[in-house]
């Protein structure tokens, strides 16, 4: 599994096998902003590919620095603060056998999988279909989505199955108008398609990040024959090792299963889309805030390279804003937000319809910041520009 979403820019020096062996020295360059607990990457040389364990260390403090290895690559956090235009450089060197401890996992019991962070919670996948909370409409039952997600302080910010929505479930990805052979299908809400989680393709647990990649279909079910598949769509999600507030990229990976094309027809929602506590139902208890400074009343079908949604719980405020990448469909993308219900959505379709045609996949990558307190913009661009336009890592000599 590969936390594809966020990888740096990495340039690469010409490196031997004796070269590796004896160490070398990376250096991390903040570029044109400020950096705060910043995940970066870098890819191993060839003579380093089949090695499990190494050393990182930062030459300035001389701190061994928590690395992970995954396919081909290894990944850490530049912690605390790292200024514009400023270097960080760190000495790699392979280990022996040296792991870090597991800081962070993703544990799955066939149901659901949950990833904590030292034992504190951090969000549930359901992968087991989560039954309708009303018996007689047994049709809003769903899985393959991300709910419970946590603050922190381990308490829910997310929604599932809300008595005036029983659609919406915590963090989703579906479309409410599309065409498929001719067909009109829904895929958002009960109606003639659904969204079912299929597999668990992989799992990662470690000092870095932890990890999952599910594979979900997109089904028509009254199609003359039985049921049909249109999508087949991958989510890769990545929960780096951040615990003054929690930081996880979703990326979606959406493929026609057919040789038919799947049209997503203009609309005003859809995509991915998130459904916040029930506390924040009243307007009065929560607030959107959005990169241009928009909020509830003026944020709606607006552009924005993201949105926060915060709000009351037990007495203190708690928030989530979620990142737009540069390079989704659209991007910045449209949003829907609700003018009283907490729930918003990015949907690239307000802008037009798109199709998702057989060879042709459809890529979008989200980063989700959970925080408590009152959201601050400063804070939220400096996740967004981490995101957006990572720093880059470069070889400039051997030790």
């Amino acid at each position: 599994m590969t936390p594809r979403s966020f990888w740096v820019a990495v340039l690469l020096a010409p490196l031997t096998l004796s070269a590796a062996s004896q160490g070398i020295v990376l250096e991390v360059d903040g570029g044109a902003y400020d950096r705060a607990n910043t995940p970066v990457a870098f890819q191993l040389p060839e003579s380093l590919g089949k090695e499990r364990y190494f050393l990182l260390t930062e030459l300035d403090t001389k701190k061994a620095v928590d690395v992970q290895v995954d396919r081909g690559r290894i990944v850490w956090i530049v912690r605390g603060k790292l200024p514009a235009g400023q270097l960080r450089r760190y000495r790699l060197a392979v280990s022996g056998k040296y792991q870090p401890p597991t800081a962070v996992t993703a544990d799955d019991d066939g149901k659901r999988l949950l990833v904590k962070i030292a034992n504190r919670p951090v969000l549930q996948y359901n992968e087991a279909v989560v039954p309708s909370p009303d018996p007689q409409k047994p049709e809003y039952r769903r899985s393959g989505y991300l709910h419970p997600v946590y603050d922190p302080d381990g308490r829910p910010v997310t929604d599932d199955m809300a008595p005036d929505h029983m659609h919406q479930h915590g963090v989703m990805f579906a479309y409410e108008k599309t065409t498929f052979e001719n067909r009109p299908v829904n895929f958002w809400e009960p109606s003639n398609g659904s969204v079912e989680h299929e597999a668990i393709e992989s799992t990662v647990s470690g000092p870095v990040f932890a990890g999952f990649e599910s594979a979900l279909r997109h089904q028509v079910n009254d199609t003359p024959g039985g049921p049909r598949q249109a999508l087949r769509e991958t989510w890769h999600v990545c929960i780096y090792n951040i615990t003054d507030y929690f930081l996880f990229d979703i990326e979606s990976v959406q493929e026609a299963a057919t040789d038919s094309p799947l049209v997503i027809e203009k609309n005003s929602y859809g995509g991915l889309a998130i459904r916040c506590h029930r506390n924040w139902f009243d307007p009065k208890s929560s607030e959107y805030l959005t990169s241009e400074g928009r909020t509830r009343k003026d944020g709606n079908q607006t552009r924005p390279r993201w949105v926060d949604l915060s709000g009351w719980i037990e007495g203190r405020i708690s928030g989530v804003a979620i990142l737009d990448h540069p390079g989704n469909l659209q991007f910045p993308q449209p949003v829907r937000l609700h003018p009283e219900k907490p729930y918003f959505c990015f949907a690239p379709m307000a802008l037009g319809p798109f199709r998702i045609e057989p060879g042709r996949a459809l890529t979008s990558r989200y980063r989700f910041y959970i925080h408590t307190g009152k959201p601050e913009t400063r804070k939220i661009e400096t996740a967004w520009h981490d995101y957006s336009e990572p720093p880059q890592v470069r070889v400039i000599g051997e030790n």
